[in-house]
């Protein structure tokens, strides 16, 4: 049955906005797990905009069930993610200008680059994903790097400007997700995704994970995390009903 994993970058960007000390997205990844969350995410990006070096040290010090920590192949990163060992990491494109990831790591021109990247990472027992495009050379130059899952960018699906081509989109991440299954790849899905976009996925085989934030922090706004949490949750249980 595919899992849900939450983002709490959004938390963070809430407190930063302040330069304060909440809302914490440590208490918030707490919230979420004890709400049936099976695993929190959080991007450290260079630029330290939203989660800080704490956030991480804290968030590796609690989380109970999975640390997965998105970001950029840099070796800053690195050497932090060897340091605090999460349970996965996601390899994704960064640039400062851009509000939030823009689209999928460019695994074709790099697969050497991001195969020797990830190798000490591998060795070190943590797990890596690589955040792509629904694209046959991006998903087949992912299986050439080591890694055992890719994710799915599902942004261009949920910006979609029309139903026709929200529909040309989910086609190509559903041939997406069928060619990474038959390259033995495990499948996540993330960004854009939200209580309604998601529905379409309800039955589809060979997803592993949807990957959520800022659809689940913008519904606690009104019905605070836990409920939100609950809420995305059930929709994901009921695809494999």
């Amino acid at each position: 049955m595919p899992s849900l994993a939450v983002n709490v970058d959004h938390i963070a960007t809430l407190r930063q906005a302040r330069r304060g000390t909440e809302p914490d997205p440590v208490t918030a990844a707490l919230l979420a797990e004890l709400a049936g969350a099976h695993c929190i995410i959080c991007h450290l990006r260079e630029d330290r905009r939203h989660i800080q070096d704490r956030d991480l040290d804290l968030l590796r010090a609690t989380v109970q069930t999975r640390l997965n920590l998105e970001m950029a192949a840099t070796d800053e990163m690195l050497g932090i993610c060897l340091r605090t060992r999460p349970d996965i990491i996601c390899l994704v494109p960064e640039k400062r200008e851009e509000l939030t990831t823009e689209g999928g790591l460019d695994v074709a021109g790099r697969t050497a680059f991001i195969r020797d990247y990830l190798r000490p990472v591998l060795d070190a027992g943590i797990e890596t994903s690589l955040f792509v495009d629904a694209d046959p050379r991006q998903v087949e130059a992912a299986a050439q790097t080591g890694t055992g899952y890719i994710e799915l960018h599902t942004g261009h699906y949920a910006d979609a400007a029309s139903p026709a081509a929200a529909k040309a989109e989910l086609e190509r991440l559903l041939a997406a997700v069928a060619q990474a299954r038959d390259l033995g790849l495990g499948v996540n899905l993330g960004h854009g995704l939200n209580y309604v976009n998601i529905l379409p996925f309800a039955q589809v085989p060979g997803i592993n994970e949807y990957s959520i934030g800022h659809s689940i922090i913008a519904r606690a706004a009104f019905v605070g995390i836990s409920q939100a949490v609950r809420e995305m949750n059930d929709i994901i249980r009921t695809f494999a009903a």
